[in-house]
């Protein structure tokens, strides 16, 4: 009697611990799941854009970018500036707060992808920032001529080190 009691407390002790660890991985993956939209596609989300954790990619607006530390506010918009659409395309509003600066690629016309929450308010609130190097850096485009300026030889460097220039002593 006293061996069975004891198997039903076991199994009990086993279920609980078991459900609660399933319900804890099955709400630490809807909290970190995110979707990738556009600015675009954000604006015809609804509802929903207020409940998901995002991550939304556009281009820095150029002379958007205002910096107080690892406190960041800039305007994404869906296009380059450079871009005929770019005057027409849609732009969103970021508030970047993260526990680092943003990545030194971060500048005017980088493309960017921001983590993080849509607030009511109409801003994107990003915990997380992540940029593209600038399009310069990219190769050309066939039958266009090479951007790439040549590498220059490092002054510093040589093909005889000091070492080996001095004479040895016997």
């Amino acid at each position: 009697m006293k061996s069975s009691k004891n198997n039903l407390r076991i199994g009990i002790a086993v279920a609980i611990i078991l459900g609660t660890i399933g319900w804890l991985a099955s709400s630490g993956y809807k909290s970190s799941k995110s979707y990738y939209v556009t600015i675009a596609e954000l604006a015809g989300m609804g509802d929903k854009a207020y409940k998901s954790n995002l991550r939304v990619e556009g281009f820095v607006q150029p002379g958007s970018i205002e910096q107080n530390g690892t406190h960041v506010t800039f305007m994404l918009n869906e296009f380059e500036s450079h871009n005929p659409k770019a005057p027409n395309g849609r732009v969103l509003k970021v508030s970047y707060k993260g526990s680092e600066p943003p990545p030194d690629t971060f500048k005017d016309d980088s493309q960017a992808l921001a983590v993080g929450t849509y607030g009511r308010d109409g801003m994107f609130h990003a915990n997380e920032l992540q940029a593209k190097c600038a399009s310069k850096y990219a190769p050309g485009q066939p039958g266009q001529p090479n951007q790439a300026q040549p590498m220059t030889p490092n002054k510093t460097a040589s093909t005889s080190t000091p070492a080996a220039a001095a004479p040895t002593a016997n």
